[in-house]
């Protein structure tokens, strides 16, 4: 039986998804095929070229990434995110798809044409960088001549990507619904829009994952919570070692 694993986007929710990984893989699920999204496109494409999850969480705790961010100086986003391309070349020296000891799905949003953009052959790090593309705070980041935004903002959770490709969905989603949260500026008003309009697209794809993994926790956590990586990991590992995974009992159809 053939695994695939989707990763939706997240910020710094998104270190959650290697906590998942890692509790998956003391289970003993083997994942055949990745799709991500933004946040879960980057831990897709570093567990693909072999690096455990430990070692990803390393990678993001010890790395500082705003330092490779820069001004904008344009009315287009506030921050500019060119820079990261020689970061993830540091962890992702063979810059292609190809190289990849997993087949990954990256999701991005053409900002122009209105439409989801795949990246799954050729180049590798620029299509990540495109995914990661949070509009409003990042300007939309070019490949050729198409510009790009966030995958989220079409699809945060491509699951269709495996349809048909592998024999058991696993969907691992780190943007629980929290009505309770108060909203007190119209940050907060902004903020709130965007994951209502996310979700509202996600919702029937989540439907679609054989498996779907969602920690109410990260709730409790923002966009760019980096400092937080431990603690989120960590909500991601516990959550998914209560689900008690066996696929096997999953997937034998029940006695009559």
């Amino acid at each position: 039986m053939t695994v695939g694993l989707v990763l939706s986007g997240g910020g710094a929710r998104g270190i959650a998804h290697l906590g998942i990984i890692k509790a998956l893989q003391e289970q003993g699920v083997q994942i055949d095929r990745i799709a991500g999204t933004s946040a879960g496109a980057v831990a897709g494409a570093l567990l693909a070229t072999g690096y455990s999850p430990d070692e990803i969480l390393e990678i993001v705790v010890t790395t500082p990434f705003f330092r490779h961010v820069r001004p904008a100086f344009n009315r287009m986003g506030l921050l500019k995110l060119d820079r990261v391309e020689a970061l993830y070349r540091t962890y992702l020296p063979e810059d292609r798809f190809e190289a990849l000891k997993i087949p990954l799905h990256v999701v991005a949003t053409d900002i122009n044409a209105g439409e989801c953009v795949v990246f799954e052959e050729g180049e590798l790090v620029r299509p990540l960088v495109a995914s990661c593309c949070l509009p409003g705070i990042f300007a939309p980041y070019q490949i050729g001549d198409r510009q790009y935004v966030d995958g989220a903002v079409l699809n945060n959770m491509p699951v269709e990507m495996l349809e048909n490709k592998v024999d058991f969905i696993i969907g691992a989603s780190c943007n629980p619904p929290n009505p309770n949260k108060s909203i007190t500026s119209v940050k907060g008003v902004l903020e709130r829009s965007l994951m209502l309009a996310i979700r509202s697209k996600t919702r029937e794809r989540l439907t679609k994952c054989d498996l779907l993994v969602e920690p109410p926790d990260l709730c409790r956590y923002e966009v760019f919570d980096l400092r937080k990586a431990r603690e989120i990991f960590r909500v991601g590992y516990e959550y998914t070692r209560t689900m008690e995974i066996d696929l096997f009992k999953l997937t034998t159809p029940s006695a009559p």
